[in-house]
This record gives C-alpha cells, structure tokens and sequence, in this order.
C-alpha cells in the first residue's frame, strides 16, 4: 500500500502509523496534524473491518500492525462489535486550530 512520506524513512513511518493507530483505539480520540490523520484514517477504517470479521486469522493480522495486546482486545472485543451494522466510515475528522510555532493544521481524529 501506498503512503504519504510525512518526511520519513520506511521504517519510521510505519512506527509513527502503528502508534497513531494504537493511540486512536486507546483513547478512542487523538489530535494530530491532517496529514497523518488522513492517512491512519484508512489503516483506522482497515482495522475495524478486520475487528469486524472477527475471525483468528483477523485477529493476528490486526495483532501484527498495532503495538499493544489490551487494544488488540478492545478493538475486537468492543469496537469491531459496535459497528457490526455499519458498512463504513467508522471515524471521523474534525479540524482543530492550527499548532502554534509552525502554524500546521491539526484535527482530531476519532471513533464515529
């Protein structure tokens, strides 16, 4: 798959998305600048369906990309349930001041 760069190396990348994804199921809420937002969003939302399907295979996929096990069980356990009848669009976001000393555009991201 295909992502923005963000001005990093592979590696650094992928950690800095795999955090942010672990972070969005913790909290269920982040702030971040947009252009990170935009692009967990998409791994967010792929994340969620996995959750969803509920299925073992699912589960080690998901366990493979985000960093902590208790999210992995909440996001099985209580967030792929929640939206069972929802065919999409499980989170949104929402457009938060600019970040004072490089004036970049942050937004929350978060759980619909």
């Amino acid at each position: 798959m295909t992502y923005a760069k963000l001005g990093r190396t592979k590696g650094a990348r992928r950690a800095l998305f795999r955090s942010l994804a672990t972070a969005l199921f913790a909290n269920e809420r982040i702030k971040t600048t947009e252009g990170k937002a935009s692009e967990v969003n998409a791994i967010a939302e792929k994340l969620i369906t996995l959750a969803k399907r509920g299925d073992l295979h699912a589960r080690r996929q998901a366990a493979a990309f985000l960093l902590d096990e208790d999210v992995l069980t909440k996001l099985f356990e209580k967030i792929g349930p929640r939206y069972q009848d929802r065919p999409g669009g499980y989170t949104r976001i929402i457009m938060a001041e600019n970040r004072r000393g490089d004036a970049a555009p942050m937004v929350y991201l978060e759980l619909v």
